[in-house]
């Protein structure tokens, strides 16, 4: 009975911590995910308040907050979005891929940290926030600019990549050979091929099966079907967060905005736990000592990303104006570079690497409102400089 009383008061208290603390991170107008991982860094071993009965609780509300995320990302888009997205925009998502993974794979293998480590490292730096991304855009005002759908562009193909790279980093973590990876790797994508199919081909009828006028009916059914098959996926050694992703994306019409809207308030209240529990795994004293190398990370991969953006959307022929726009929305990294490494740190690949994506997030997650909103400005003067100076010259 004491230890019921003491888990209901403890995670009571981290319930409410993170009301008010996304309360307080709405007022400035900024991500709460930074807050919640400083949350789960007070809350956690090494911190001010460490909990203690309820952490096994929270760990079950993580990994249900990854299922949630990815559920609620497929459910964004059709299958048939998603094709045409891949044939028109591949070549940004590869060079989005070679400019922005490589350099946290360098870091890695720098560090010493081995290959499997260099994996997880450039997954990381690779993607970013689509949820941090998409509030900017809304608060911004630029929903509607030439230059977003680019950005959308690259952000459903670093998503669908996701349904390749997570099974492939399961595998590694798993330390499984050459040729068990290479049987979970085409059994994912297997997978993903078969949803997308059905999905084109038949999505009518799976959301006609799924759907409900009653929406307690169509919440258990939607939620029930994305835990059985993403237990089912993990079971087979293919990531949970996948099989989620791939019934969200099987979902469309009227179910996918019902479900949306109905599964909005548990995703946010799991993702917070989840963030909050990558902070529990964290020992704050650990994160001095790799500050510099995520600080030089943080800055080398916000430009890699403006390259990024910019190079995009110039490929669309969007003005200069828009290109800078476009890279300085990209920059930030949130939720998907901490579910990366939450994989690993559970694996207990390197005991830095929780520390290093940390910091590296919450650098990066502070600074991508900063870029997109200063970099087209700071761009634009420095290039009336440049004019000025070569007249000047000239006139000279």
């Amino acid at each position: 009975m004491h230890s019921s009383a003491l888990f209901l008061i403890e995670f009571g208290a981290l319930i409410l911590a993170l009301g008010l603390l996304g309360r307080f991170a709405g007022r400035l107008r900024m991500s709460p995910i930074p807050l919640y991982l400083l949350a789960g860094l007070a809350f956690g071993e090494g911190g001010l308040l460490p909990l203690g009965a309820s952490e096994e609780f929270v760990a079950v509300g993580a990994e249900i907050g990854v299922i949630l995320l990815l559920l609620m990302l497929g459910l964004e888009y059709t299958a048939g979005d998603l094709v045409s997205n891949l044939r028109a925009h591949y070549p940004a998502g590869l060079v989005d891929a070679a400019l922005n993974a490589l350099p946290g794979a360098a870091v890695a293998l720098l560090l010493g940290w081995g290959p499997v480590a260099a994996v997880v490292l450039a997954g990381v730096t690779w993607i970013s926030s689509s949820g941090v991304i998409a509030k900017i855009l809304g608060d911004l005002g630029r929903l509607g600019n030439r230059e977003t759908p680019v950005v959308l562009s690259i952000l459903v193909l670093e998503d669908l990549s996701m349904a390749a790279y997570l099974p492939i980093l399961t595998a590694l973590l798993a330390g499984v050979g050459l040729v068990a990876g290479s049987i979970t790797l085409a059994i994912a994508l297997g997978a993903a091929a078969v949803v997308l199919f059905l999905a084109v081909r038949y999505g009518r009828h799976i959301s006609r099966f799924v759907s409900s006028d009653d929406p307690e009916k169509l919440l258990l059914v939607v939620l029930g079907l994305t835990l059985l098959v993403a237990g089912l996926a993990q079971q087979v050694q293919v990531s949970a967060a996948v099989g989620a992703f791939l019934v969200g994306i099987a979902l469309s019409g009227e179910v996918a905005e019902g479900a949306h809207s109905l599964l909005a308030p548990l995703r946010d209240l799991f993702a917070a736990v989840f963030f909050v529990f990558f902070g529990l795994t964290t020992d704050p004293a650990k994160i001095p000592p790799v500050l510099l190398p995520a600080l030089a990370l943080a800055a080398v991969t916000a430009l890699t990303k403006i390259v990024t953006g910019y190079w995009a959307a110039g490929r669309a022929g969007i003005a200069p104006k828009g290109r800078w726009r476009a890279g300085g929305t990209l920059v930030a990294r949130g939720e998907f570079s901490i579910v990366i490494a939450g994989l690993a740190v559970t694996a207990g690949i390197e005991p830095a690497l929780g520390p290093l994506a940390t910091a590296y997030v919450l650098i990066l997650v502070l600074l991508g409102p900063l870029t997109a909103r200063c970099t087209e400005p700071v761009a634009t003067r420095l290039s009336r400089r440049r004019h000025a100076s070569v007249s000047t010259a000239e006139a000279r």
